[in-house]
């Protein structure tokens, strides 16, 4: 119907491009209509322009000046993800060259354009296959498009253009890449789609190719020179099947293509009317298959590129672990000579070379500390080294006078046996504590030392217990101490009176801190000079840790330094990835995908290859853990769910963060400059 307003309409339409300092300009003040259902074809010269209407007239590209209207709406001015719906819901595209995915299937290649319309996943494959099957592809469905010859690559193409039951087909050269019997093939098809009511524009060079249209458009230099069949529309937009019907045999011989009925080229079924659609953030698990699928197509790259990664990872998540076991080894250090013990040596301090000659610490300090309410315990302890004989084993050994109470406040852990009673310092008994080298110096393996005798000097001594393994006494893990009470190394092994020092334990809620200067104040009372010194570890042990600390910090930058190279690698691997997938972004924009969607499509890639990345570093990080102790014996790794899942969040984040870039750059392509890339 002449009257019916038109479905596509421009009116003054001018397209420039740049050109250096000036601009060129290859279509000039253009005033189209296509009406519903029609078919023509647009035909002219190469460089005359028809390439650049069908871009306008499919929104891949818009107009310099002018108005273009599609279905009364101007879309001029619409932004780039309100085109990508436009394109997604009115339009399909057939490219001369088909613009298959190479890396998917030809039933995943029709699906392309239902994913970014969110159509349901189990639709999409159902009407993909039909599709397939009603154009005589239902066995190859599952082949890649390197498997198919040219005339089946473009019956795919028609597949994917039908996908989303767009009213309007754009076939740009359809057959000038197709032999003359795919090419009738092709023809066939575009007039069984006119039949069936879809507004075919066909644009070619190729006369013999245009007479198949009822209308034929002219373009020549940038401007419409002829206008052939305008108005032979018949009512309800189509021309009746009977007269379609009628001119097929004609329209076929007059391409000069051999001879191709309805019959031999099947014709797509009819399209649904509405596809069901699911939510938009379905389209979240769409990407992240998209994202995988792209990263699968190079392997080696992906891999290399995660390699970095996880070694990044490796590093930021071992140091931590590195750290942490260095600072618990120190604290277990500390802990192991009282970490909440108060020590009271001879002299003025550490520095004072007469400390060893000053003897004034003796058994009324004891019981003078001992009545003090804020004291728990007090043990004194005198030192010696004498030779130990056990069976035919013989070795100088350190020997350590100390009271019941030196146990508790070390909280020593006992693998056998138990302390000496309390008495045993009164009565002066030969009874002895070893520690674990001890017992392998003396004792073979599976043999129980409780009961047995060691000559200490000249003492003949009972075992009555056995340290833990990990109860040192500072002295190294391979230094013999043997523990006696007080009383019988200073009358027995070292004639001695005084005491080496003390070691004080303070009572439930007061600190060590609170308790020194107390201490000293009693004692400076009784000895009436300065010749002692009051030291605990609470200080060393505050300064410990906060160098532990300012070490884990400064051996975690380090390892993020590497970290942050492995994400700059991350970057630039997107970048080249982005630059070698321009076309795949320009076609997966013409079929409807959102700049939303390109951008989430290389974003989720970099966020899988830093997570994966991330999971090997840790994979890597908990493999070398099982071999430092042979490297460092002393040195454990201690790893935590917290910093293991904070090495995760870290390499999503370097996901994120270094995925963006590349991501904005390709949702930010122009459609129609990105298709014909390269």
């Amino acid at each position: 119907m002449r009257g019916t307003a038109p479905l596509l309409r421009l009116r003054g339409v001018s397209r420039r491009f740049p050109a250096g300092a000036e601009e060129t300009t290859v279509l000039s003040d253009i005033d189209l209509d296509v009406r519903a259902g029609e078919m023509l074809a647009i035909v002219g010269q190469s460089g005359s322009g028809k390439s650049t209407l069908m871009n306008l007239l499919g929104c891949l590209d818009r107009p310099s000046t002018g108005r273009y209207e599609v279905a009364g709406r101007d879309v001029c001015g619409l932004a780039p993800d309100a085109l990508a719906a436009l394109r997604r819901d009115r339009f399909g595209f057939i490219f001369q060259r088909y613009h298959l995915l190479a890396h998917l299937s030809a039933e995943e290649n029709v699906c392309v354009p239902g994913i970014y319309a969110g159509t349901d996943a189990s639709l999409c494959r159902a009407r993909a296959a039909q599709l397939l099957g009603r154009l005589g592809l239902a066995d190859h469905a599952g082949h890649r498009p390197a498997m198919l010859s040219g005339g089946q690559q473009q019956r795919v193409g028609i597949a994917r253009a039908l996908m989303n039951c767009g009213a309007v087909i754009l076939a740009d050269e359809p057959t000038g890449a197709l032999d003359s019997r795919s090419g009738g093939e092709v023809v066939a098809i575009l007039r069984e789609l006119h039949r069936l009511g879809h507004t075919v524009i066909v644009v070619t060079h190729d006369m013999a190719v245009a007479g198949i249209a009822p209308r034929v458009v002219e373009i020549r230099d940038g401007r419409i020179v002829a206008d052939r069949g305008n108005g032979s529309i018949q009512a309800g937009g189509a021309a009746p099947p009977d007269k379609v019907s009628a001119t097929d045999s004609a329209d076929v011989a007059a391409t000069g293509f051999a001879s191709t009925t309805s019959a031999s080229a099947p014709a797509p079924a009819p399209v649904p009317a509405s596809p069901r659609r699911v939510p938009p953030g379905a389209r979240i698990g769409d990407s992240g298959a998209i994202a995988w699928a792209a990263l699968t197509r190079h392997r080696l790259r992906s891999a290399l590129t995660m390699l970095g990664i996880a070694i990044g990872i490796a590093a930021v998540v071992s140091m931590v672990a590195l750290g942490k076991g260095a600072r618990a080894k120190l604290l277990e250090e500390i802990q192991s000579f009282g970490a909440d013990a108060i020590f009271v040596l001879p002299g003025e301090g550490f520095n004072d070379r007469r400390a060893k000659a000053v003897r004034t610490l003796r058994d009324a300090d004891v019981d003078l500390l001992r009545a003090q309410s804020y004291i728990a315990d007090v043990t004194p302890v005198l030192r010696t080294l004498r030779s130990v004989r056990g069976g035919s084993v013989q070795a100088d050994v350190s020997i350590v006078g100390v009271d019941t109470a030196y146990f508790s406040i070390r909280n020593s852990v006992f693998q056998a046996g138990a302390a000496f009673r309390a008495d045993a310092a009164r009565r002066m008994r030969a009874v002895v504590v070893i520690d674990e080298p001890t017992r392998r110096a003396f004792f073979p393996p599976g043999t129980d030392p409780i009961g047995a005798t060691l000559l200490v000097g000249s003492v003949p001594s009972t075992v009555v217990g056995v340290l833990a393994a990990d109860d040192a006494n500072g002295g190294g893990p391979e230094q013999m101490t043997v523990y006696m009470p007080v009383t019988t190394v200073g009358a027995r092994l070292s004639g001695r009176h005084d005491i080496d020092y003390l070691m004080v334990k303070t009572v439930d809620g007061v600190t060590p801190a609170s308790a020194e200067p107390r201490i000293e104040n009693l004692l400076l009372l009784r000895h009436r000079v300065k010749d002692f010194f009051v030291f605990s570890y609470d200080k060393q042990l505050k300064a410990a840790q906060r160098s532990s600390a300012a070490l884990n910090w400064m051996i975690l930058a380090i390892a993020c330094v590497s970290l942050l190279v492995a994400g700059i690698g991350v970057m630039n691997i997107m970048l080249v990835s982005v630059v070698e997938r321009t076309a795949e972004v320009g076609l997966r924009m013409a079929v409807g995908a959102r700049q939303v969607d390109i951008r989430r499509q290389f974003l989720y890639e970099g966020i899988i290859v830093a997570s994966l990345g991330g999971a090997a570093g840790v994979a890597i990080s908990l493999a070398v853990q099982q071999f430092v102790p042979l490297w460092v014996p002393t040195l454990p790794m201690i790893f935590s769910w917290s910093s293991i899942a904070g090495a995760c969040l870290m390499s999503m984040a370097v996901g994120v963060a270094f995925g963006y870039l590349p991501a904005r750059n390709a949702a930010r392509l122009d459609p129609i400059r990105a298709l014909t890339h390269g």
